[in-house]
């Protein structure tokens, strides 16, 4: 291991190893064992990193470089142990090319490809001073919102300030090993074509897996390689070449393609950073970083991960522990990505699910597994799952994996995520919202009448569900699932009914043989037993009698439900009947049905 200065001291682990607890259900206290262990036999304290190129929209893939190590470190936290989740914004990192997709920004930005992040203007109407800090800010709210503490590490204020100048001059002394490191990955097979998940990955990463690793500087006309690349003082792009350098007094002497030639002392110099390869092991050495999972697209033969395997110890570190993890797609789609515009962001998920929901989608799920984050009917079903869940956590039925992601998704090691009170599930408020067009004293109306027993009095308990579901409704409801209730009966049709449909139709409204009248069953149960048991009557059955595996039944309830779709909103589906009822309303239905 090459020598490296180091100004830290080995933490006290004792605490660490007797507060380890036994191996418990879910993957992420699997994994604070192994990171607790790993700090312990490092001499240090657990630190678990993430890094993120605001070079675009932090949409939801990205997002679980955040939750990942936020989780593990929050578990190790809730044990009442030290530890710490650092959050590195590569803001240094060049801008590499347009994105597509983001308002008001065309190919005239172009011209700033190759300059900092953090030196490229933002995008139109942003109020914030550089593409960096407006994609930052973003998703910091974000990340804020869904509970996630970390420190915050600007890499263009580490370079700026010189946090890393030893480092650098270290990395230059040793050239000639990272070299001769790299040179053994450099002539890897590239990825191939039929590698889909590897091609997907790279397609949709932010790019810093594929940067260059300083050998272009060689291949461009320099006569030995450098782990290190200036950005010009003149043009402020790193389209630059080191011509040469003395270890002794730190002289380099640098060209540009803007035609600018300088000589500088590195050792006093603040316009450049390492080469990505070397940056990111030189940073695990500096943070002392312990877990830092990461991508595919960094773990790919010859990638950063990889490679940092070797490059570390020239810091006098060692690679973390660094799990893969699967991406995130969302309806179905892909791996998203930064680079192309239009990918969603936590912000877009948080603004139809609570935030304990967003976060039990990631918890829930062991970091090899990928998933979708649902915004379509989808997201219906997502919240059935959710209450489920829930209801067996009540009931005590619930496993010890499914407490642990229930538990990580609705509080952390230092706050209670805010949740709604009164549950509602999200499909029957997506229907009344949809009907109403979100008239609150008409949605306070219908809900109601959803349990006589306990009758809804107020929305304020049914918040911040009601308002997720308002703006789901508003933005992402497909819009063959909104629903128009006639404005007067469909005289035609109701002339059209057969004698079968009349008598159901009656017995809707007016009861008989067990069933009551409509009026009566006014509340989601009441109407639930009064639409099912129509068919029952019909066949000489209880209206409230348990039949299993009657397909003839199955059928005339199917084909009872279609009927009255097309009365009341003229066409063969909607929302589930016993809710549209309550929303279409007492005096109303009859009107339409009669």
């Amino acid at each position: 291991m090459t020598e490296m200065p180091d100004d830290s001291t080995a933490a006290d682990t004792g605490t660490l190893e007797a507060a380890a607890e036994p191996e418990r259900a879910d993957w992420v206290s699997r994994l604070a064992d192994d990171v607790i262990a790993e700090a312990a036999r490092r001499g240090t304290v657990p630190v678990a990193a993430s890094g993120i190129s605001p070079s675009g929209p932090i949409h939801l893939g990205n997002f679980r470089e955040v939750m990942s190590p936020h989780l593990v470190v929050d578990e190790i936290q809730r044990r009442g142990l030290e530890a710490e989740h650092i959050f590195s914004w590569d803001d240094y990192d060049r801008f590499r090319k347009v994105p597509a997709g983001i308002e008001g920004v065309d190919e005239t930005w172009s011209e700033h490809i190759g300059k900092p992040l953090t030196s490229v203007p933002a995008p139109p109407g942003s109020e914030h001073e550089s593409w960096a800090a407006h994609f930052r800010s973003a998703a910091e709210a974000s990340f804020a919102e869904a509970g996630i503490r970390y420190r915050g590490i600007s890499q263009t204020e580490q370079y700026a300030a010189g946090a890393y100048t030893e480092q650098i001059l270290h990395a230059m002394r040793h050239r000639r090993e990272i070299d001769a490191i790299l040179a053994q990955f450099r002539t890897l097979p590239a990825a191939k074509d039929e590698d889909e998940e590897l091609q997907r990955a790279l397609d949709a990463s932010s790019g810093a897996a594929a940067e260059d690793d300083g050998s272009a500087g060689v291949e461009s006309g320099g006569t030995e390689y450098y782990p290190y690349k200036p950005y010009c003082t003149r043009c402020g792009k790193d389209l630059t070449t080191i011509e040469a350098y003395d270890d002794e007094s730190t002289e380099m002497t640098y060209s540009c393609q803007c035609g600018h030639r300088e000589t500088v002392l590195l050792r006093e110099f603040r316009s450049g950073k390492l080469v990505w390869k070397v940056d990111w092991p030189m940073r695990w050495a500096y943070e002392r970083v312990v877990f830092e999972p990461s991508g595919v697209d960094h773990q790919s033969p010859g990638s950063s991960f990889q490679v940092g395997l070797e490059l570390a110890p020239v810091f006098g570190w060692q690679r973390p522990l660094g799990p893969m993890y699967a991406f995130v797609g969302f309806g179905g789609v892909a791996k998203m990505s930064s680079s192309r515009g239009g990918a969603p962001v936590p912000a877009d998920a948080l603004a139809v699910m609570e935030a304990p929901v967003l976060r039990w989608l990631y918890a829930r799920r062991r970091m090899n597994q990928s998933f979708d984050v649902a915004f379509g009917s989808e997201l219906q079903r997502t919240y059935d799952e959710w209450d489920a869940l829930l209801r067996k956590a009540d009931a005590g039925t619930a496993g010890e994996a499914e407490l642990a992601a229930l538990e990580r998704a609705t509080s952390t090691a230092h706050e209670t995520l805010p949740q709604t009170p009164r549950r509602v599930a999200y499909r029957t408020l997506a229907s009344i919202v949809d009907i109403t067009f979100g008239d609150e004293a008409q949605v306070l109306r219908i809900l109601g009448g959803l349990d006589a027993e306990d009758p809804i009095t107020s929305l304020d308990p049914l918040r911040p569900r009601l308002d997720r579901v308002e703006a789901w409704v508003a933005t992402h409801m497909p819009d063959e699932e909104h629903t128009a209730v006639r404005d007067a009966p469909d005289r035609e049709a109701l002339d059209a009914l057969t004698e079968t449909e009349r008598d159901g139709v009656r017995l809707l409204l007016d009861g008989g043989q067990g069933l009551p009248a409509i009026e009566e069953a006014w509340t989601l149960d009441g109407l639930t037993h009064q639409v099912y048991g129509v068919a029952k009557v019909q066949r000489g059955l209880e209206p409230g009698a348990m039949v299993k595996g009657d397909k003839e039944l199955s059928a005339a309830q199917r084909a009872f439900f279609a009927l009255l779709y097309r009365l009341l909103v003229g066409r063969e589906t909607g929302p589930r009947i016993p809710t549209l009822l309550l929303a279409i309303g007492r005096e109303r239905v009859r009107e339409l049905l009669t």
